[in-house]
C-alpha cells in the first residue's frame, strides 16, 4: 500500500511517530489498498511505529483521522485507540531508541471494505489527495499525505439528467434537488473506487450536473440505419414552420448529402453543423448527420414534410432523429456500437461542449429493453461520439453492487470496449467484470496495476483524449 519508500535512519528526537510497509520500509505518504486482504500476510499493510528515548514514555494507544481532499478537510473516517504494543524497533530506528509498534491496518475505499471478513487489523476509509493524522487526544502529531503511487490526477466530469419528457419529472430521485444529490453520491462512489489508481472524479459538489429535457427533434440523419449512395432524388423536411428541399444527385454518399443539407438551411436562416458518424459494421458508406440550431443557439425543431416521404430517393434514406424515453433509450448493438442508435445521437449531439478533453454523462430513466444499465462510447472507435457514458436508472439503483458509472468510465479511461472475462476466466472481484452484480467486499470494485497503468498511458496527458490531468491532490 505505501509508497516513496525512504531507506535513511529517521532522526531519533524525543517521540517520533511514523509508518513502516509490510517490508518494514519507512513512508512518507501513504497510498489506498487495491487488493482484498489477503489474510495474516498483506503486503499492502501498514504499521504505525513510535520511537523515543531511552527513559521516555511511549504512547500506547493513538488516534488516526482520516480527511477527504478538501480546502478545509472533513474527517471521513476515525480509529480512537489503536493500540502499540513495545517490542524490536525497525532497522531504520537508530541505536538507543525504543519502540511501539500498532497491529497491521489499511485504508481503505470505503465501508464494505473496512468490514471486509479477512481484515484482521484496523482500517479507515481514505480519499485520494486526502490525508491521515496521527495523535493522542485532540493533539496531531504527525500527517500523512494520502497519495498513489499512479501519481495524482483528475478528470473532468459533465453530467446530464435527462427527464423522461419535456417538463417531467427527472430520471433519479423525487425531485431536481434529489436527483443532482444522488448523481453527485454516484460520482462519490466512481472517485473511490477509481482512487487506487491514482484518479479523482471530485469534488462532486463543483461537478458541472444538470437536469435537463430531452432535446427536441433537432438532427437530420443522411443514411440511417442503413446508409449508401444516392440514386438521386429529393430531400424535403419542416423546420420550425419552414419548407426545406434539397436535390440530390446520382452517385452523392451520406457525407455529401449532409453538407448540401446544411447549406440549404444556412441559407434558410438556421446554423447547421455536419457530424460524420463512423461506418457501421453493417454499412458500406457511413451516415451524417446535420444538426439544425436557430441563430440564437436554441435548438430548432424538425418535423416530415406536409406531403410525401423525407426522401424520394431510392438508397439514400433521411431519418429525423427523436428522443422518446417514455420506451427506454434505445441502445446501441454490437453491430451499430462504433456510431450509436439514431436516438443515442439524437441525446448526445444536442449537448455536445466541443470539449474532447471532459468525459461527458448523461443519466436517464432507462434503456430499451432490460438488460442494460450503462454503456459507453469510447475513443478508439473514432466516431463522432467519443468519451460518454450513459447510465439509468437501475445502474444508480446499482450502487456499490456493480459500481455501474465506474465501470463505464473504466471503458473510456482503459480505451478499451470488451471486458477481461469475454475471452479469458471469469473474475467477479474486478470491476470490469461484464455480468458480476455482489455490494459485499467480493464484488466487482477491484483494478489491477496493469488497468492503472493502461488508464494512464491511454487516457494521461501524453495521449489524444487527454481526459486526466495533473492534480495537486488540494480541492
Amino acid at each position: 500500500m505505501g509508497l516513496d519508500r525512504v531507506s535513511s535512519p529517521i532522526s531519533l528526537l524525543a517521540l517520533s511517530l511514523f509508518a513502516i510497509d509490510a517490508q518494514g520500509s519507512l513512508l512518507q505518504e501513504l497510498s489506498i489498498a487495491r487488493t482484498p486482504p489477503p489474510g495474516a500476510l498483506d503486503d499492502e499493510a501498514v504499521r504505525l511505529v513510535a520511537v523515543a528515548k531511552p527513559g521516555e514514555t511511549l504512547p500506547l494507544r493513538v488516534k488516526l483521522t482520516s480527511r477527504a481532499a478538501e480546502a478545509v478537510p472533513q474527517p471521513l473516517d476515525v480509529i480512537n485507540d489503536l493500540e502499540l504494543v513495545p517490542g524490536p524497533c525497525p532497522a531504520s530506528v537508530p541505536a538507543g531508541g525504543v519502540c511501539a509498534v500498532s497491529k497491521p491496518w489499511r485504508l481503505v475505499i470505503d465501508d464494505v471494505d473496512r468490514r471486509h471478513p479477512r481484515l484482521t487489523g484496523g482500517a479507515l476509509v481514505a480519499e485520494l489527495g486526502g490525508s491521515l493524522s496521527v495523535g493522542q487526544g485532540a493533539k496531531t502529531d504527525t500527517t500523512f499525505p494520502v497519495a498513489s503511487s499512479f501519481g495524482k490526477s483528475r478528470v473532468k466530469l459533465r453530467v446530464r439528467l435527462v427527464r423522461l419528457r419535456q417538463g417531467g419529472p427527472p430520471p433519479i430521485g423525487r425531485d431536481t434537488n434529489d436527483a443532482v444529490r444522488l448523481a453527485r453520491g454516484e460520482i462519490d462512489r466512481a472517485s473511490s473506487v477509481w482512487g487506487v489508481c491514482g484518479v479523482s472524479f471530485g469534488p462532486s459538489i463543483e461537478t458541472d450536473v444538470r437536469v435537463v429535457d430531452p432535446p427536441p427533434p433537432h438532427l437530420l440523419s443522411l443514411g440511417c440505419d442503413a446508409p449508401a449512395l444516392a440514386m438521386g432524388g429529393e430531400i424535403a423536411f419542416n423546420v420550425d414552420g419552414q419548407e426545406a428541399r434539397v436535390s440530390i444527385s446520382a452517385g452523392t454518399s451520406p457525407r455529401g448529402a449532409a453538407r448540401r443539407v446544411a447549406a440549404e438551411l444556412e441559407r434558410l436562416g438556421f446554423r447547421a453543423t455536419v457530424s460524420d458518424n463512423r461506418r457501421t459494421h453493417a454499412a458500406t458508406t457511413p451516415s451524417s448527420d446535420v444538426l439544425v440550431a436557430k441563430k440564437t443557439g436554441q435548438l430548432a425543431t424538425l418535423s416530415a414534410p406536409k406531403r410525401g416521404p423525407i426522401s424520394t430517393d431510392s438508397a439514400l434514406d433521411v431519418c429525423i432523429g427523436r428522443v422518446s424515453l417514455e420506451d427506454g433509450l434505445q441502445h446501441f448493438s454490437d453491430s451499430v456500437a462504433l456510431s450509436g442508435t439514431l436516438e443515442e445521437r439524437t441525446l448526445i449531439k444536442a449537448f455536445d461542449d466541443g470539449d474532447p478533453s471532459t468525459l461527458d454523462v448523461f443519466m436517464v430513466p432507462s434503456f430499451g429493453g432490460d438488460a442494460r444499465i450503462g454503456e459507453s462510447f469510447i475513443f478508439t472507435d473514432h466516431g463522432a461520439i467519443r468519451n460518454v457514458v450513459i447510465e439509468d436508472r437501475a445502474g444508480l439503483r446499482a450502487q456499490r453492487a456493480s459500481f455501474t458509472l465506474a465501470h463505464e468510465i473504466g471503458h473510456v479511461l482503459l480505451d478499451q470496449p470488451g471486458h477481461p472475462d469475454d475471452f479469458q476466466s471469469d473474475t467477479p472481484t474486478s470491476l470490469m467484470d461484464a455480468d458480476a452484480v455482489n455490494a459485499t467486499a467480493f464484488g466487482p470494485r477491484r483494478l489491477s496495476v496493469s488497468e492503472c497503468e493502461r488508464a494512464h498511458r491511454q487516457s494521461g496527458p501524453k495521449s489524444l483524449p487527454r481526459l486526466l490531468a495533473p492534480w495537486s491532490g488540494k480541492k
